[in-house]
């Protein structure tokens, strides 16, 4: 949240100049860059329509929360209005999405999406928008998680009159979402009075903002009931805008005997996986034949078991990207490939029979096998050499067909509690992006915090274990890994730091020990006590991550030095470019310090580097309990 106070307060605020200054002020320090041209017009131009209409409605008390973050996710509603039912006396809120647009039209293909001369691409209809909104805040924020009733949601388009936009009432109304246009401001305002009462919402607001975020629903605890039951997922903006392309794409490639392609790209926790699961769990129940692919032993095994548990027929939907070499052009309606960043060159490995050593890209066999082929990547996320997986080279396979290819990019993330900042922060510390790393400044969304020492690390992370929350600990690739370890006895303590000692997650499909399978690591309970590393870790998340920088990574004077000589990573053989495994270890950081939810601790075992993170992180060091 950006800044909150009364309407009366607000509109002072307005006539006076001093809002618009105090909002990018806000927003610089939040989201640690300058908000856009088009944030700061939307302020301009919509907020006093909205505050004014408070006032003009007797409704001055009235608390507006502008642009209120969602709950461990960066998506913000342009205005929450808190104050009492004019009716009960209860709490009441009103999320209110405001919308600068003149005309708009339905998409043809679908009345959920719609069209604006400003956007080349679709976008969500401003009353399924609000609605969402309103119900991811149900779901997520304890102080309303009980009481759905007491949230309501409206558009108001304040530019657009009854003609520009009427194709938009397509979409059914509800509390959760409704609509106003310029020409319906008394309505709008007769609306206004009867969900809120000339009353302060101070109290209100209090209870709001000091409601407990819910932990978020882990994509893998989920994964059953999404695959088999009922969509658990609300999808948001241009998640749903994503979701819905690729459902109407099936339905004109069913209609008219004919191939597109769809291609979702976003950073760590933008809900790509959420998009996936959501959609094989819909068109697993209307009967259209899909598989999910990934090429993650981990990600792909996890689902298997989760989703799939007592249905042998929903762990088939399970494949590897280099499952489709000797597959039917066409014979599904609709292959999902996610983290397409990791598709491969070719298919092919040393276990390939001899017929199927074509040669042949793998992007065209995935491309070839589906009618709709869906490639949702990150183009940031490659960690190993051979990875090819991006969003050029899926482009020109689609062109060079001639197939149509939608592309859809999600500008939110949902991991990291939600914290652009946060984000930020560990591009500009890894050198990712131009520019010197930066002091973390706390964003009220995600935790940062520097051990002193391995042993702090875990004693910390054991402690918010006790407390209920998942944990997990993970390091750069510096230690040998014992892949063959003896039956009957622990797994090898080969991470040694000084006097502490831990194993590496188990190497393989099987329980060591009481440890789990290495595709379980992320998820099993039993995973903590073993550290992680990459392999593991990508494509998961916990709600607090330690990150272990080893060897491989250090600070110097004013700069980051990547040792190769340090990493005990197999894939980088001697033919590996040092500009590739630089690249390649500092994109492995990045994974490993993006997979918490809730926060981050982070332990380097070289000295200098220890007191450079002290030095950006200070004073946020980890404290445990004796």
């Amino acid at each position: 949240m950006l800044f909150r106070d009364s309407a009366a307060a607000v509109a002072a605020e307005i006539l006076s100049t001093s809002l618009f200054l105090r909002l990018t002020d806000q927003f610089v320090h939040v989201h640690g860059h300058k908000p856009s041209q088009a944030e700061v017009r939307s302020w301009e131009r919509s907020l006093p329509v909205l505050a004014y209409a408070l006032n003009e409605a007797g409704l001055g008390q009235v608390e507006m929360l502008i642009e209120y973050g969602l709950p461990l996710s960066s998506k913000r509603a342009d205005v929450v209005l808190a104050g009492q039912d004019p009716a009960t006396g209860a709490p009441a809120y009103v999320v209110v999405e405001l919308k600068q647009w003149s005309d708009a039209t339905p998409d043809e293909d679908d009345p959920l999406l719609c069209r604006i001369d400003a956007y080349p691409h679709a976008v969500l209809n401003p009353i399924e928008q609000v609605r969402r909104y309103c119900q991811y805040l149900v779901s997520f924020n304890g102080a309303l998680s009980n009481t759905p009733e007491l949230v309501h949601g409206v558009a108001y388009l304040h530019n657009a009159s009854e003609f520009g936009v009427a194709g938009l009432t397509e979409v059914p109304e509800d509390q959760q979402g409704r609509l106003f246009t310029a020409e319906r401001r008394g309505d709008f305002l007769a609306y206004l009075r009867t969900r809120l009462a000339p009353a302060s919402g101070a109290a209100a607001a209090d209870r709001l903002l000091s409601g407990r975020t819910q932990p978020s629903k882990q994509l893998m605890a989920v994964a059953a009931a999404e695959v088999r039951e009922r969509e658990q997922f609300v999808l948001l903006d241009e998640q749903q805008v994503a979701y819905r392309t690729v459902l109407n794409a099936v339905q004109r490639a069913k209609r008219s005997d004919h191939k597109e392609v769809v291609l979702v790209t976003g950073g760590p926790g933008s809900g790509k996986s959420v998009i996936a699961l959501s959609l094989l769990g819909e068109l697993f129940r209307q009967g259209v034949p899909t598989l999910h692919a990934t090429g993650s032993q981990s990600f792909t095994k996890t689902m298997r078991k989760v989703a799939g548990a007592r249905r042998r027929e929903v762990q088939n939907l399970f494949k590897y990207f280099n499952s489709f070499m000797a597959a039917e052009p066409n014979s599904l309606d609709v292959l999902i490939c996610d983290e397409a960043h990791r598709i491969r060159e070719t298919s092919a490995n040393r276990y390939t029979r001899a017929e199927h050593r074509t040669g042949r890209p793998q992007v065209d066999e995935l491309i070839d096998v589906a009618r709709v082929p869906v490639f949702l990547l990150d183009d940031h996320q490659v960690v190993r050499p051979g990875e090819m997986g991006d969003r050029r080279r899926i482009e020109k396979a689609a062109r060079d067909r001639g197939l149509r290819c939608h592309v859809i990019e999600l500008d939110s993330q949902f991991r990291c509690g939600g914290s652009d900042a946060y984000l930020g922060w560990v591009v500009n510390l890894l050198g990712l992006v131009p520019g010197e790393p930066v002091r973390w400044e706390p964003d009220g969304r995600m935790q940062l915090m520097v051990a002193d020492s391995p042993q702090e690390l875990e004693a910390f992370l054991a402690e918010r274990r006790a407390e209920n929350f998942g944990a997990r600990m993970s390091a750069g690739y510096c230690w040998k890994w014992t892949t063959n370890p003896k039956p009957g006895f622990p797994l090898p303590t080969d991470v040694v730091i000084g006097d502490w000692a831990r194993p590496w997650n188990v190497y393989g499909d099987r329980s060591v020990d009481g440890a789990p399978p290495a595709a379980l690591w992320a998820t099993d309970p039993n995973g903590f006590g073993q550290v992680g590393c990459v392999y593991t870790a990508q494509g998961f998340e916990y709600d607090w991550s330690g990150v272990i920088l080893g060897p491989d990574l250090v600070w110097r004077g004013d700069r980051w030095i990547v040792d190769r000589t340090a990493s005990k990573d197999p894939v980088f053989t001697k033919a590996t470019p040092d500009e590739q495994v630089d690249q390649l270890i500092r994109n492995t950081y990045k994974v490993l310090l993006t997979r918490g939810m809730v926060g981050t601790v982070v332990y380097s075992t070289d000295p200098e580097t220890r007191e450079k993170l002290r030095e950006l992180v200070s004073p946020a060091r980890v404290s445990v309990h004796a």
